[in-house]
């Protein structure tokens, strides 16, 4: 029995360490910690908090509801209900929602009052690829909107766990390809051209407009990435070192940041079936030259801080155009709290000036 055991014993620990081994072999990516340095420009809310920045803290104890009693394998469809009707009672005036297929996509026409269509904005959302839609990110849709003169794509692109998480990256081209040659008028070139998406969609917003480089199509005005994933091997500091002090994420993935990253790793290529140093999923270890301008924005305390600090220095040091703008004490994706929040209204403003600069709407 004591020999079986220790057979047993010996097998575990075999497997353990090749299941080590080819996590750092193949799944993970290069050591970027050589791009950790301090970059861009830092908004400072003071010493402490904002009573608004509490407020909002305190909301998401409307999340913890939601799920109480919820069997585990319906907290995803829980969690979708919660983020399309946390914002429902918000009324939006003189703006349109239209539905629309995007060339095989399902996607959702923003439209402020006055848009030009043939300016066009593709709004990619965020839900950590498992939730979200257009409905669920109408308070910032609605603000690329106002803010760029013109006609936003929300689009509603395929979620996991239902679908691979290649068909939401196919989606998101698709819809790029469509916009470019379509308004919400019909057919037609557009004048101005812009991408933007937060958390998982700045994800898909960074992986995107590398494509559309590499793929010789028309590139974006300008790219908007707001809290985005950059590194699915999740090897950025941030992501345990901020995940208390991520007043959103934290909560939600304080389990996971447990776990060690070469079974992160293995757990990341089952799910996905692509590599997670892979830059379509990525976006961090890619080629990063010749991107049209990028603005980035994260705050100090969430766990995708280094995230982003990481993807704009290795940028601006192959050439591109890449910004970064940090603010302390929010939380992740803060911008879509506007305008209750002065931090989500300020950074609105900074948003609105870098793609006035890139492509000015008419009368500016």
């Amino acid at each position: 029995m004591g020999t079986f055991l220790l057979d047993v014993f010996a097998f575990l620990v075999a497997g353990n360490l090749l299941a080590w081994g080819i996590a750092v072999l193949w799944l993970k990516g290069e050591d970027l910690s050589a791009f950790d340095r301090p970059s861009g420009e830092r908004f400072s809310s003071g010493d402490k908090p904002s009573a608004e920045i509490a407020d909002v803290v305190a909301s998401f104890a409307g999340i913890k509801d939601a799920m109480k009693g919820v069997p585990l394998w319906k907290h995803t469809g829980a969690m979708r209900l919660y983020m399309d009707n946390v914002f429902a009672d918000r009324s939006y005036e003189d703006v349109s929602f239209v539905p629309v297929d995007c060339g095989g996509v399902p996607g959702e026409w923003v439209l402020a009052a006055g848009a030009d269509g043939r300016r066009r904005t593709l709004y990619i959302h965020g839900g950590a690829f498992t939730m979200g839609s257009p409905r669920s990110h109408r308070p910032l849709t609605t603000r690329f909107s106002e803010m760029t003169g013109g006609a936003v794509l929300a689009v509603d692109y395929r979620l996991m766990p239902e679908h691979r998480r290649r068909a939401g990256i196919e989606d998101c081209r698709t819809a790029y390809r469509w916009l470019l040659a379509h308004g919400p008028d019909g057919p037609g070139p557009a004048q101005a051209i812009f991408v933007a998406g937060d958390s998982a969609g700045g994800n898909l917003t960074l992986s995107l407009i590398a494509w559309v480089r590499d793929n010789g199509l028309r590139a974006p005005d300008a790219a908007v990435a707001l809290s985005p994933l950059t590194d699915s091997t999740l090897a950025s500091p941030s992501f345990r070192a901020n995940v208390h002090s991520d007043a959103l994420l934290g909560p939600l993935f304080e389990r996971l940041a447990k776990v060690p990253l070469y079974l992160m790793l293995w757990f990341g290529w089952i799910q996905t079936r692509i590599n997670p140093r892979n830059p379509v999923i990525s976006p961090v270890y890619g080629d990063l030259s010749k991107l049209p301008p990028v603005l980035v924005h994260a705050s100090e305390l969430e766990m995708v801080f280094d995230d982003c600090r990481r993807y704009v220095n290795r940028a601006q040091a192959a050439g591109s155009p890449v910004r970064l703008q940090t603010w302390n004490h929010v939380m992740h994706v803060w911008h879509i709290f506007n305008p209750a929040l002065t931090e989500a209204r300020t950074a609105l403003d900074e948003i609105d000036k870098f793609l006035a600069s890139a492509s000015p709407p008419p009368g500016r």
